[in-house]
Parts: C-alpha cells; structure tokens; sequence
C-alpha cells in the first residue's frame, strides 16, 4: 500500500505516494538530488528552479549512462555508485 512521503528539495516541500518499503531509497534519492542541485546552483540564487532542476537531471541521468556504458549497470558497479553517493551525502550533512 502507498504511503505519503513528504521530501525537502532546495527548501521546498513534496509529497510522493511511495511504498514502504521503497521509503528509506526515496528519502535517499531526495536528499542526493537536493545536494546536486545546491552544488550546481553555487551562490547564484537566482537561477531558475525549473532549469536547475533540469540542468541536475541532465547530469544524474549523464553519470548513470557512463555507468551503463563501462558495464557497470549491473551489480557491483550500480552498488559503488550508491556507496559513494551516500558518503558525499554523508559528509554534506555532517556538522
């Protein structure tokens, strides 16, 4: 049964209708692509939230066909990606 989730990205709230057992990775995914969309934006806030958005997926979506493209899209190499991105979360949320 889906459940309401409630995600914070670039200060701005959304609810997702997920399963709980997909939860934890959503929550995850949330907080990558909000810390990809800061690194992107930097210091200009004034770049457009839609573009940002956009310019970020371009990036996640690049990365991801890299990882297809050197054989990676299975198994261990998915599993690293993952890995590292929640270290670099990790270390951005870490006071």
């Amino acid at each position: 049964m889906s459940e309401p989730v409630t995600v914070r990205i670039l200060d701005r709230e959304y609810t997702v209708g997920v399963e709980e057992s997909e939860r934890a990775s959503l929550t995850t995914a949330a907080r990558l692509l909000d810390s990809r969309m800061r690194e992107l934006r930097g210091g200009n806030k004034l770049v457009a939230p839609d573009r940002l958005a956009v310019l970020t997926a371009l990036n996640l979506a690049h990365e991801l066909q890299q990882v297809k493209d050197t054989g990676g899209g299975h198994g261990a190499g998915v599993f690293g990606l993952i890995d590292e991105a929640n270290r670099k979360l990790d270390a951005l949320l870490t006071p």
